[in-house]
């Protein structure tokens, strides 16, 4: 464990957050004196720059601005600023487990072709409604095969949350995509997979992550997913999961079944019987969730605000990227949490 290790941290208004965020990696088992954490505060106009002056007598912290204010040039300006062997990067939202660096670095250190360590996320639950959305994203029926958040699979997989890199692959597979406001992570590891390495998740590590606490935020949220994907796939000429598309094909059969339906009875009777299958599926996953009875209605409801806004979301980035042709507008570049 001599590598030195750089954590790359956006931020923007993030005065609750951002004080726990260090906090968890000052408490941290890794060597201090081979740690390096660059906080890319995005301009915040909150006190987040407040909560961060004592951090910043700290010898291995160091803020940089982010004039921009997006994530993928905060990534972009900390990776190049920064000294680390590995690069880690973390959400500020997030808090890691006091072995996460080590269990990282002990990974990227066992095999050369593995060019992104990372592990399982555990939801911190702050209200009611995040304690549904929680139960929901923790459900492979709410978020299909995404293991960082339902812990399913040790091995390679297609991403992770909050990965580590050995520095060389971003010369090799270039740095975050600074076009998109979404999927940038994602986006990157498929790249990292095009040039010959892989990602690899592991089960003994660990971050905490606070889940939106509004089911607002998370339909505007699953709603960029869906829309940026599309422009994704447009710049890469493919179809990079195919797990994306259940979504908008379940909006198109939500919809279009419902049109064809009023024509003919036993087209009524199948699709009535497909959308209690959902349903029944739905009430399933909730309680598997650890839903409690009075609870099960509010996770299907995040259940259809995962599904369906990624869908519509997605269904507009196919009208906007691929019929229009079009680049991404203001409003769709503007983030939400």
């Amino acid at each position: 464990m001599n590598k030195r290790v750089s954590i790359v941290i956006p931020c923007r208004n993030e005065e609750k957050y951002i004080g726990k965020c260090i906090d968890s990696i000052i408490n941290s088992s890794y060597d201090k004196i081979l740690l390096e954490v660059c906080i890319c505060d995005g301009m915040s106009s909150d006190k987040t720059r407040e909560v961060l002056a004592p951090y910043l007598k700290l010898p291995f912290v160091k803020l940089i601005d982010n004039p921009s204010k997006t994530t993928p040039q905060a990534l972009n300006l900390g990776i190049k600023n920064s000294i680390g062997d590995i690069i880690i990067i973390l959400g500020s939202h997030a808090e890691i487990f006091p072995d996460y660096i080590d269990k990282c670095v002990s990974i990227l250190e066992s095999n050369p072709i593995i060019g992104c360590a990372g592990g399982v996320l555990e939801n911190v639950i702050e209200d009611s409604t995040s304690a549904m959305i929680a139960k929901a994203m923790s459900s492979p029926f709410g978020v299909g095969n995404a293991h960082f958040r339902t812990g399913t699979k040790e091995g390679f997989v297609d991403t992770v949350a909050f990965g580590a890199y050995p520095k060389e692959v971003f010369a090799k597979a270039g740095l975050f995509d600074e076009q998109l406001i979404r999927n940038q992570d994602d986006e990157f590891n498929f790249r990292l997979i095009q040039n010959g390495y892989k990602n690899f998740l592991s089960s003994s590590i660990r971050a905490k992550y606070y889940v939106r606490a509004s089911f607002q935020k998370l339909s505007k949220q699953y709603y960029q997913y869906g829309y940026w994907k599309v422009y994704v796939n447009k710049k890469h000429k493919t179809i990079t999961t195919w797990r994306q598309l259940i979504p908008p094909g379940l909006v198109l059969f939500v919809v279009l079944g419902l049109i064809t339906s009023l024509f003919s009875k036993y087209v009524l009777f199948a699709y009535l019987s497909c959308m209690g299958l959902y349903f029944l599926t739905a009430i399933v996953a909730a309680i598997k969730a650890g839903a409690s009875l009075s609870e099960i209605p509010k996770v299907i409801y995040a259940f259809l605000l995962l599904h369906f806004s990624y869908g519509i979301g997605y269904l507009a980035g196919i009208w906007d990227f691929v019929i229009l042709d079009n680049q991404p507008s203001n409003s769709s570049a503007q983030m939400t949490r």
